[in-house]
């Protein structure tokens, strides 16, 4: 066990040791193609992700951000997932034998507090991330941050991309190991209303679904006088196969202790914490994108922020509507967190999200943070005296009801990649047995009807997948947009 530094909710004890010995696993082919997609490099730890490919990856990021800035300062982190300390640790040795200082942390951290120690410190060129992030508990995945906390663009992927080696360098360099947790949690208690939220004495459960925020936000709910029962959490004898992404049916377990337990809401984040999902005080899951659409409302009415709204194409009618309604400015990019990162750079954005749950506040820095999201989503609680159900109430009374969903279409590579050159020259006449009133070809494929209800088919950038989202006013009309989007996957344009 490890003990944490003293901050302002002194927490202690909050590491154990799965972190502390390397996977047992098949090493991959030696120069393995590695592909960095919207958000890191992601595989299976019983495959690709090994120590050979971690140090090939390790070895252009170090190049690239050597070349930057000689010298400089990189932060490492790490989540829970089985290894994790010693990927993290391989990695920054790596790292540090191109002449960069770099700081591995001493504890499993969730990634936005990676992001923020990166963007708070002017000395750093960047950061890197070991995290199998919402995949499967059988994955492992690096993140790269840059010097500003945020993702970054396709031009740095591509220059990484080029520069991984076909073989694992032999050079290591010295790392140092440090607390940076504790900061970037001191500074989380800062950034909202702690003694509104403790003066409504609100009961939550939260459920980190095994991820590398567990136990720590429960304990800084709790500085903050909040009642917190805590679920799939580091206590937890052994993880069980729950899949660390904040929806349906992973939040099941959360659904039913919420109402066990008479708590005004459930909060969620994924496997490192970046995203979010949310549970009303009925026991039903309330999608990111309704959180999106309440935090967003609570900054403009309860806070008086304003400022540009940023979505992807994936994006709810509601948060859409939810922006309009409140004046804000809107913009829709292509799915992918990346898009929105490169109109915060442009400034004068106060939210920006998408459709799988990442949402980020732009003056907090470039980047998503699901911690902070909670965060928002209990001040707005205490403000309005709501509970989360009867604030999505309020929300769909001024919006109307939609009902959103998403559905994965598994297909051989060869056939996404057919689909994402056929995709940009479909426009069926009748969808469903109905007439698209517009159609985009964006990011995949688009369709809009009339009643604002609308159908997207996006190949995956990291899967081999097609993503099919779909959002009506009814459940029915939903489904048989999904089901016609996932036909036409399969290849059925009829």
């Amino acid at each position: 066990m490890t003990l944490v530094g003293p901050s302002r909710f002194g927490y202690t004890e909050l590491c154990r040791d799965v972190n502390h010995r390397p996977p047992q696993g098949v090493h991959a082919r030696m120069g393995a193609i590695l592909h960095f997609g919207a958000d890191g490099w992601r595989a299976r730890l019983d495959g690709d992700f090994n120590d050979d490919n971690v140090i090939r990856v390790a070895d252009a990021a170090g190049e690239m951000w050597a070349r930057r800035a000689p010298g400089a300062l990189v932060y490492v982190g790490y989540d829970m997932r089985p290894g994790a300390d010693h990927f993290a640790r391989l990695a920054g040795k790596v790292l540090a034998s191109h002449g960069l200082h770099v700081k591995v942390s001493d504890r499993y951290v969730p990634t936005p507090a990676l992001s923020w120690t990166v963007a708070q410190d002017v000395r750093a060129v960047g950061g890197l991330m070991v995290t199998g992030s919402h995949s499967p508990n059988d994955y492992q995945g690096i993140k790269l941050r840059q010097a500003d906390g945020g993702i970054g663009s396709d031009e740095i992927y591509e220059e990484l991309e080029r520069a991984i080696p076909s073989d694992p360098t032999p050079e290591r360099g010295a790392i140092e190991t440090c607390d940076f947790l504790t900061r970037y949690f001191d500074h989380l208690y800062t950034l909202v209303d702690t003694e509104a939220i403790a003066a409504a004495h609100l009961k939550v459960v939260y459920d980190p679904l095994y991820g590398s925020a567990s136990r720590y936000f429960a304990d800084l709910l709790r500085a903050m006088g909040v009642d917190v029962v805590e679920i799939h959490g580091v206590t937890d004898a052994e993880t069980d196969e729950t899949h660390p992404e904040p929806v349906e049916p992973w939040v099941d377990d959360c659904e039913c202790e919420v109402l066990a337990q008479g708590a005004h809401a459930g909060l969620v984040n994924d496997g490192d914490g970046d995203r979010v999902g949310a549970v009303d005080e009925r026991g039903h899951f309330v999608s990111a994108q309704k959180v999106l659409a309440l935090v967003l409302a609570h900054l403009c009415v309860n806070r008086g922020m304003t400022g540009r709204v940023v979505l992807n194409q994936s994006s709810s009618v509601v948060t859409r509507k939810t922006a309009r309604m409140l004046g804000c400015k809107l913009n829709i990019k292509p799915v992918g967190f990346k898009y929105i990162y490169g109109e915060m750079l442009k400034g004068d954005v106060l939210l920006g999200g998408g459709a799988a749950g990442g949402i980020g506040f732009a003056s907090h820095m470039p980047e998503r943070d699901g911690l902070l999201t909670n965060l928002m989503l209990c001040e707005a609680m205490a403000t309005m005296g709501m509970p989360l159900g009867e604030l999505v109430e309020k929300l769909e009374g001024a919006c109307g009801h939609y009902y959103y969903a998403r559905r994965d279409v598994r297909l051989d590579q060869e056939i996404i990649e057919m689909l994402r050159t056929i995709l940009p020259g479909l426009n069926p006449p009748v969808i469903a047995g109905r007439v698209p009133s517009s159609v985009s070809h964006m990011d995949g494929l688009r369709f809009e009807f009339a009643d604002e209800s609308w159908l997207l088919l996006r190949p995956s950038e990291t899967e081999p997948v097609v993503r099919v989202y779909a959002e009506a006013q009814t459940i029915e009309m939903r489904d048989e947009l999904l089901g016609a989007g996932c036909a036409i996957a399969r290849g059925d344009f009829g």
